[in-house]
């Protein structure tokens, strides 16, 4: 769990969503940038360099200029849930999609993407929360529902398995689950 800048973002449990996305988030702003975060598995900064027209025939198109290591473009389906947070979200005019100030021309930075989740994670009273963990959690909850790894590396743009696997999360009941395998 983050504690001060260190260490890495808590993943979060289904029932804090819910109560993020309901009760945290004020803005259909804020309740999309996160949802994209957490339904894509992508990097804040990512998200926060979309543009409108990187939402088109039901996928988000990550462009191989805004990913970490600008290797490759990463297009990920947009899934109902998502669908329906930015429907939610219209945003009026062409351009960045998550714009900041009065002229909208520039997108909104990490740091006030920090500042907007922790704000919401302090009216819910969730600690350890970074913009790191919806990336944490959706590729854990891809992991625990059995998803095959390559498939999340792909969707989550990690270069190997290794830097992939650092991001799960293994619980106490899957270790004792796995060790109870083991036998004749």
């Amino acid at each position: 769990m983050k504690v001060r800048g260190n260490g890495q973002g808590k993943i979060l449990t289904s029932d804090e969503l819910r109560r993020l996305f309901t009760d945290g988030l004020n803005s259909p702003r804020d309740r999309a940038l996160f949802a994209i975060c957490l339904f894509t598995g992508c990097r804040v900064s990512e998200a926060l360099a979309l543009q409108t027209t990187d939402i088109k025939s039901g996928t988000l198109t990550f462009r191989k200029s805004t990913t970490k290591g600008k290797l490759k473009t990463r297009v990920v389906d947009i899934q109902p849930a998502l669908a329906a947070i930015l429907a939610e979200y219209q945003l009026a005019q062409p351009g960045v999609l998550f714009p900041s100030g009065i002229r909208g021309k520039e997108h909104l930075t990490r740091f006030m993407a920090d500042k907007i989740l922790k704000d919401a994670c302090r009216r819910i009273g969730v600690e350890g929360v970074s913009t790191h963990s919806f990336r944490r959690t959706a590729l854990t909850q891809m992991h625990n529902a059995g998803i095959p790894l390559r498939h999340i590396q792909e969707i989550s743009g990690h270069n190997d398995l290794g830097t992939l696997q650092r991001y799960l999360e293994v619980s106490p009941e899957q270790k004792r689950k796995a060790v109870s395998m083991i036998g004749w």
